[in-house]
């Protein structure tokens, strides 16, 4: 079968077994055209609270599904890729978290959505980087643990200079990998072009860019800017987003290096035989119990209400 054919298989199986596919913007682009839903990872939370299908499948890392079935507990939520998972989600487990609050009792642990449910359930606010400055900025909280990326939160930290904010060691290796000379040979090959960054990349990196901020922020910024050159830095296949959304105007990596390995385990045929396995019992389900979802629901509901 072509892809376009599998494509074409998979908008009747949705239809048949009434799911809505969530795709994150870092998926390729075959995947992207059959999603129901596209976004970054906020986008997303707002979208599987409203959905209205019986079924939801998720084209993303674990933690991502993990928090549709948080907000919509009452579907069936599946991954299309069981082994896609998320590094930094894993760099910190509640037990730290829960000594920290102990002896800072005074100090709210907002925690970057890019977090297991566990790690969820022992904060108090939940953000992604489209979110988190504005939702630190109307805490009422003067202190803040922020975890566990301390390059977003450093950049947070940057925008919010009035509160006390506290980090711990951790991060996206991705997108920390990039270093100021691979910013420097981009900007070399494309003098240009703005530079646009995600601010998981290293402080220094964020520091020369024209512009840092979320997926979705950069891909705005690209759409509406009068500029006609940009290098992207964030994962890859943003680049190719772009190029067909705005086919007038050029798109450069920044590095070859931004590429999330987790995202790309996920195929169009995954989703194919996910839909496939909806109907006979053989797709992948994230299973959580009440309790566990009451639990890491709150910081999510909290995220949605002061980032709306």
């Amino acid at each position: 079968m072509t892809i376009r054919e599998i494509q074409d298989e998979i908008i009747r199986l949705k239809k048949n077994t009434n799911t809505a596919v969530l795709v994150h913007s870092y998926q390729n682009r075959d995947i992207v055209e059959v999603a129901d839903y596209v976004g970054d990872s906020y986008k997303l939370s707002v979208d599987a609270k409203n959905i209205d299908a019986d079924n939801i499948l998720f084209c993303g890392v674990h933690f991502m599904a993990e928090t549709a079935k948080i907000l919509a507990p009452s579907k069936r939520v599946f991954l299309a890729n069981r082994l896609a998972g998320c590094p930094m989600a894993e760099q910190m487990d509640a037990e730290l978290i829960s000594r920290i609050k102990a002896e800072e009792p005074d100090r709210a642990v907002v925690a970057y959505v890019n977090t297991t449910a566990k790690l969820k359930a022992v904060c108090d606010v939940c953000v992604t980087s489209s979110s988190a400055v504005k939702i630190v900025k109307a805490m009422e909280n003067d202190k803040i643990l922020f975890i566990p990326d301390c390059n977003l939160g450093g950049f947070v930290q940057k925008n919010v200079p009035e509160k006390d904010i506290k980090l711990l060691h951790g991060g996206c290796p991705v997108h920390s990998a990039v270093t100021v000379d691979d910013l420097m040979n981009a900007k070399k090959l494309h003098p240009e072009a703005l530079v646009l960054v995600h601010p998981e990349c290293i402080p220094d990196v964020t520091a020369m860019a024209d512009y840092a901020g979320s997926t979705s922020g950069i891909m705005d910024f690209a759409k509406n800017s009068d500029c006609k050159e940009f290098i992207i830095g964030t994962e890859i296949s943003i680049v190719e987003h772009l190029m067909f959304e705005c086919p007038d105007k050029k798109f450069y990596p920044l590095s070859q290096k931004i590429v999330c390995r987790d995202m790309k385990l996920t195929s169009i045929m995954d989703v194919y035989n996910s839909l496939k396995g909806i109907e006979n019992g053989e797709a992948f389900e994230i299973v959580m119990s009440d309790e566990e979802i009451s639990a890491s629901r709150k910081c999510i509901d909290e995220m949605i209400r002061l980032g709306g």
